[in-house]
């Protein structure tokens, strides 16, 4: 099938496509006379591949690794077991961090819901966000 072709069928842009053939994710495709990509029809099922495990939030690198395995003749199924923990992981420590910034703020909103602006001085910008001491 052509680049065209196997954009439609996988949804993403022919530019993501030839990206991906690049950096090595998909291989390189045969050419016809006028120099046409001609992909086989398997490379469907590796974007999908590729556009899932993104979806799960592994890098290009990640998943380059996770390819190369399976080129291999290995079964990745470990390795992206532990990938997935690590993201898992990270997801968690961002969800602690966006929690913290939550209370940070509601914090901040309810001072700037009791403050009057009359007391604010030009020494420090604005009262409503705390500002370290010196």
């Amino acid at each position: 099938m052509r680049i065209g072709d196997l954009a439609a069928a996988t949804g993403v842009s022919t530019q993501t496509l030839r990206f991906y053939e690049r950096e090595g994710l998909l291989p390189a495709p045969s050419r016809q006379s006028n120099g046409y990509r001609v992909y086989d029809d398997g490379v469907a099922s590796r974007v999908g591949f590729i556009r899932a495990a993104q979806t799960a939030g592994l890098t290009l690198s990640d998943i380059a690794g996770v390819l190369a395995l399976r080129e291999d003749g290995q079964a990745p199924c470990s390795h992206v077991h532990s990938l997935l923990t690590g993201k898992l992981g990270e997801v968690r420590a961002r969800q602690q961090e966006l929690a913290r910034l939550e209370r940070a703020l509601v914090g901040m909103l309810t001072t700037s819901s009791a403050l009057d602006p009359a007391t604010c001085s030009e020494r420090s910008i604005c009262h409503v966000i705390p500002q370290p001491l010196p």
